[in-house]
């Protein structure tokens, strides 16, 4: 899953509520659809970088997160993260241990990458570990004051899932992790502290007013 796969690949439109665009794409060797959400964000893209590393408030945003756990950090810039999804009963809720990291995505943009490692932990009999996931995000400053983010991801919930009903589901992911994203970086109250050690990394130019 690369940048110009994200972008500019085979991508289905299937809906377009709230500013929120949603499509979505086979994905080799799996009956699982992979899904896309678009939506712009009127907020700038050091804030957007806070946000991903306020993980005290992940809960907020992401949709469906019942708990989530930092289990490694690297420079600031690589996390290995456990989250644990909520689902309907009977089934039990999804844990997903991911690897995050930050790419770069064009001119100014940015990507943060995510990569299951199943085997990371051993099995908790609490929670169905999900053995596959991975996905991106792509945060790409637009010419308006907003930033274009772009949300993929490809996961196999489990066989206890049936595939339509995975599928279905599917498309709720991406439209309210971005809607509450959207309504988070809006609240003027919430300025997450932005983490100085991504500057040894990154090097991110924003626009300022002109000076009269």
């Amino acid at each position: 899953m690369d940048v110009e796969s994200i972008l500019h690949g085979k991508w289905a439109f299937r809906v377009e509520h709230k500013g929120i665009k949603i499509f979505s794409s086979r994905v080799s060797g799996s009956d699982i659809h992979g899904f896309k959400g678009e939506a712009d964000m009127p907020t700038s893209l050091k804030k957007l970088i806070s946000l991903f590393h306020d993980m005290g408030n992940y809960s907020r945003w992401v949709h469906q997160l019942s708990s989530m756990d930092v289990l490694e950090q690297t420079d600031g810039v690589e996390y290995v993260i456990r989250q644990i999804i909520n689902t309907p009963w009977p089934l039990q809720k999804r844990e997903m241990i991911l690897r995050t990291g930050l790419v770069s995505a064009g001119e100014n943009a940015i990507g943060v990458t995510m990569k299951g490692e199943p085997d990371y932990l051993p099995d908790n009999p609490k929670y169905h570990r999900v053995r596959h996931s991975t996905g991106m995000w792509v945060f790409t400053p637009t010419d308006h004051g907003t930033v274009h983010t772009t949300f993929v991801m490809h996961v196999d919930p489990g066989n206890d899932v049936p595939v339509p009903v995975s599928n279905t589901g599917m498309f709720e992911v991406p439209f309210y992790s971005l809607n509450n994203m959207r309504t988070l970086v809006m609240d003027v109250s919430y300025n997450p502290p932005y983490p100085k050690e991504i500057e040894q990394h990154l090097s991110i130019v924003e626009d300022t007013p002109d000076k009269p």
